[in-house]
């Protein structure tokens, strides 16, 4: 088995990437955990292995963004489950649920591939995408139609 992709923490709190020799961001994490690359994050001071709280940034940061996906009466709960008695248990129990759900969606994922002959977030993105385009040729033609054959952005068609 290959050995983890090391990432060094130091004092200043940049990361750097050992393999490709450079600073990478929490981004570049996700990235490689997206990715599935085996990786390990170590404080270059203490040589003390602090993964778990750079995944913990990640997680913040992607809660700080968009949409979050932890309520707050989750994360609540999740943090009372700290110092219990059933800490090993909750913890065991969300990564099971969680690998379960994984599990399901991707089963889906290959029924419906199956069915549709393709991914169906692929057919759905596609399908989309050339909805957005028929429409905005639409909207640049009524625009040329209003505006007495003008372009929209002001120049004109060549003329064929």
């Amino acid at each position: 088995m290959n050995e983890p992709r090391v990432i060094k923490k130091y004092p200043n709190r940049r990361l750097y990437d050992t393999v490709d020799s450079k600073y990478i961001t929490l981004a570049d994490i996700r990235r490689l955990v997206l990715e599935r690359v085996d990786f390990v994050v170590i404080d270059k001071k203490s040589e003390e292995d602090i993964t778990r709280s750079i995944l913990l940034q990640v997680i913040a940061e992607q809660e700080h963004e968009g949409e979050p996906m932890m309520s707050e009466d989750f994360l609540s709960q999740v943090i009372r489950a700290y110092g219990g008695a059933m800490q090993g248990f909750v913890g065991s129990y969300l990564e099971q649920s969680l690998k379960l759900f994984t599990a399901q969606q991707q089963q889906l994922r290959d029924r419906m591939r199956s069915m549709v002959g393709m991914e169906p977030f692929g057919t759905a993105s596609g399908l989309a995408e050339r909805n957005l385009a028929q429409w905005k040729a639409l909207q640049d033609q009524m625009m040329e139609t209003m505006l007495g054959g003008k372009h929209p952005a002001g120049r004109r068609e060549p003329d064929e």
